[in-house]
């Protein structure tokens, strides 16, 4: 392979910043290790949308259809993918897993790949949050008797009709399959939420929140949390009786410090008021055929979905990892070069207006680096 720039993943991250080199008049390269564009949203669960609106989620140079809804579902936003490729002739080179890349003293990279080593000026690693399943070790796990799954391996709620579900986990990924859960057949559905949280509805005063959110980003952060906190309060209501904590710190700075999307609710919040899905806290142990919580009170399972997210693991191919990465194993610079340089990462960056802006942000910022270090 011979390229002035390598790209990790073709996903969102990795096609838009391919698109935006190719105008830029840019020789490039992407591999990733699936067999098609947008693997990771090929996998996640049927009924997922974009929690962002199609107006503000377009990747660099062409924009999603206008006659597609607001909030587009997943197999639609993996055509846009592959119709995004197809307008910008991008080819990856698929089934091709880069095991090693490592820094030439300023000199370019040296990425080993499934096809063999190869040496690039510029690496963009676009590779995204969702590589490898987190799967945590849960309290007293060896003594349950049931079935305990990934959402990685959730497609719907058909395997789960008649069975009492503990989704642990509160975020958008487990607070819709609990709704789904408790729509389409479990017998019972409770919700394990792990610690406080931020709730905002997807929609707010006729606009969708993300679009709120970008209109306002001239505003200090401070003064536009305590109106964005102000605004849920009065939408969402008082969440405390269903056992539901906010956050001191602000919706917005909790973005931005710590990557943390608050829980886009969809309807679990009038679930959980209804009746359809328990809140419970946290877990204290589990027990052969269920779990006892940190408030004393217990639950009777036969399956635990663990909706507890992804990890990157950047550190399991990218040599001196720790001199750009976070202790929490995030890119601490995005959208531009980091501090080896020729290295960059675009779409780990989720966003204060939506994770698909910021890509989009971020993969016109890297071209645009890369093309003026080439001139």
């Amino acid at each position: 392979m011979e390229t002035e720039t390598l790209i990790v993943g073709a996903g969102p991250a990795g096609l838009a910043t391919g698109a935006c080199l190719r105008r830029a008049g840019r020789d490039f390269a992407i591999v990733d290790g699936a067999n098609a564009v947008g693997s990771s949203w090929r996998r996640h669960y049927e009924r997922l949308h974009l929690h962002t609106a199609r107006s503000h989620s377009g990747l660099p140079h062409h924009p999603m259809p206008r006659d597609w809804p607001t909030y587009v579902p997943r197999e639609r936003f993996v055509t846009y993918l592959e119709d995004y490729a197809r307008t910008f002739e991008i080819a990856p080179r698929f089934g091709e897993k880069v095991t090693r890349a490592e820094p030439l003293d300023g000199k370019g990279w040296r990425v080993t790949t499934s096809s063999g080593e190869h040496q690039v000026r510029h690496l963009v690693v676009a590779s995204g949050y969702n590589a490898v399943p987190h799967r945590p070790e849960l309290p007293g796990q060896a003594r349950f008797g049931g079935q305990i799954a990934h959402s990685s391996d959730f497609r719907n709620a058909d395997p789960y009709c008649g069975k009492r579900v503990l989704v642990v986990g509160a975020g958008n990924t487990g607070a819709e399959l609990a709704l789904e859960l408790s729509e389409k057949g479990a017998s019972s559905v409770d919700l394990c939420i792990r610690s406080k949280i931020h709730v905002i509805t997807r929609d707010a005063l006729g606009l969708p929140t993300q679009v709120m959110a970008a209109l306002t980003l001239w505003i200090p952060l401070p003064l536009r949390d305590m109106i964005f906190r102000g605004l849920m309060r009065m939408l969402v209501g008082n969440l405390t009786p269903l056992g539901i904590h906010a956050p001191s710190e602000g919706i917005l700075a909790q973005i931005v410090r710590l990557g943390r999307i608050p829980l886009i609710d969809i309807g679990t919040i009038a679930a959980i008021r209804e009746g359809r899905i328990t809140a419970r806290g946290d877990i204290k142990e589990l027990t052969a055929n269920g779990a006892r919580f940190v408030d004393g009170s217990e639950g009777s399972y036969d399956t635990i979905v663990l909706a507890t997210g992804f990890r990157p693991k950047l550190d399991a191919f990218l040599a001196r990892a720790s001199e750009v990465l976070d202790d929490r194993g995030y890119p601490r610079l995005r959208g531009r070069e980091t501090e080896l340089p020729g290295l960059y990462f675009v779409g780990f960056n989720l966003g204060e207006a939506g994770h698909l802006r910021q890509i989009a942000i971020e993969a016109r910022s890297v071209a645009a680096a890369i093309a003026r270090r080439a001139s």
